[in-house]
C-alpha cells in the first residue's frame, strides 16, 4: 500500500475481546487528517518468542502491544517490546501492554530480574504488577496528567476521563524502584495510583493502563492513537530518507570495486 505505514499489533487475537476488534477501526478513525494510510498485522506472542525477533519485527514502523493478557508467551511480548524500546520503534502499550512494558524495562534496564506479573506467577518474590485494590473493568476514571509531560501534549489538557478493563497494574510500593531510571509515570488517577507512562529520550515510547482504542466503538478517533500514527510514519520518513542517502554511497563503492586495477 503506497504511503503506509506498518503496525505490529503484540498480543494473541480473539474475538472475544472488545479492545481486539477496536483497534483496527481505533487506527482508521486515528487516521483522519493525516497524510498516510496504515496496515496492522497481528503478531502472535509464541511466534515472537521464537527464532530471530529483530528479523521479525524490522519491517514495522511501530508497535502496539495491546489487551488480552496473560499472553500465550510473556516472553515473545517481552522480546517484541524490548526490541522497541532498544531500537527507538515508536511504542504504544495499552492495559496488559502497560503492565508488560513495565515489566521489560524493569527486567533489561533496570536488571530487577526477579520483576514479574503477579497474574502469571502469584508467588513471585518481586510483584511488580499486582491485583488492583479495586477492579477497574468496565469502569471510567478521571486520569491526571503531569505537566510538561509528553501525554499532557498529546491530549492537550491537564486531564481527561478514560475507560478500563483490567484487574492488574503497577504496585503501588513498588513506583519508587522505576525511578532510577528514565521510565516515568506522567498519568494519575484521583488516588494517585499510576496510568500513564513514557520513557524520556525514546521518539515515542508511551503506555496508559486505560484502554484509548475503547473510543472507537463510539465513533471517536483518539488524540492519542494519532499521535502514536504519526510518531510512526515519521519514522518510516527518516528510515527512508536514510535509505536514499545510502543508496548513492552504496553506488559509489561498487563503481569503485568494478574498475580495473591497474598493472
Amino acid at each position: 500500500m503506497k504511503n503506509s505505514i506498518r503496525i505490529g499489533l503484540i498480543g494473541d487475537f480473539s474475538p472475544h475481546v472488545r479492545a481486539h476488534y477496536a483497534i483496527p477501526r481505533a487506527i482508521e478513525l486515528a487516521l483522519s487528517g493525516l497524510a498516510c494510510q496504515a496496515e496492522a498485522s497481528w503478531l502472535s506472542t509464541p511466534l515472537l518468542g521464537e527464532g530471530d525477533t529483530e528479523e521479525k519485527l524490522s519491517g514495522y514502523d511501530a508497535l502496539w502491544c495491546v489487551p488480552g493478557s496473560p499472553y500465550q508467551s510473556m516472553d515473545g511480548a517481552l522480546r517484541a517490546i524490548r526490541f522497541a524500546r532498544e531500537h527507538g520503534i515508536p511504542f504504544l502499550g495499552t492495559c496488559g501492554g502497560f503492565q508488560h512494558a513495565i515489566l521489560e524495562y524493569a527486567r533489561n534496564a533496570l536488571g530487577l530480574k526477579e520483576a514479574d506479573h503477579a497474574e502469571s506467577n502469584p508467588s513471585a518474590s518481586l510483584p511488580l504488577i499486582a491485583p488492583l485494590s479495586c477492579s477497574l473493568v468496565g469502569t471510567k476514571g478521571s486520569i491526571r496528567f503531569c505537566p510538561d509531560s509528553r501525554i499532557a501534549a498529546i491530549y492537550g489538557k491537564a486531564e481527561t476521563i478514560e475507560e478500563y478493563h483490567c484487574n492488574y497494574g503497577l504496585r503501588p510500593g513498588y513506583q519508587s524502584l522505576l525511578e532510577q531510571g528514565e521510565l516515568r509515570i506522567t498519568g494519575f488517577d484521583s488516588e494517585g495510583q499510576a496510568r500513564v507512562f513514557e520513557l524520556t529520550g525514546h521518539p515515542f515510547f508511551l503506555g496508559t493502563l486505560f484502554q484509548p482504542e475503547l473510543s472507537a466503538l463510539n465513533g471517536g478517533a483518539h488524540p492519542l492513537i494519532r499521535a502514536f500514527l504519526k510518531a510512526a510514519s515519521a519514522a518510516r520518513d527518516k528510515a527512508a530518507l536514510a535509505e536514499r542517502k545510502q543508496q548513492p554511497a552504496d553506488r559509489r563503492i561498487n563503481k569503485i570495486r568494478s574498475q580495473p586495477r591497474s598493472a
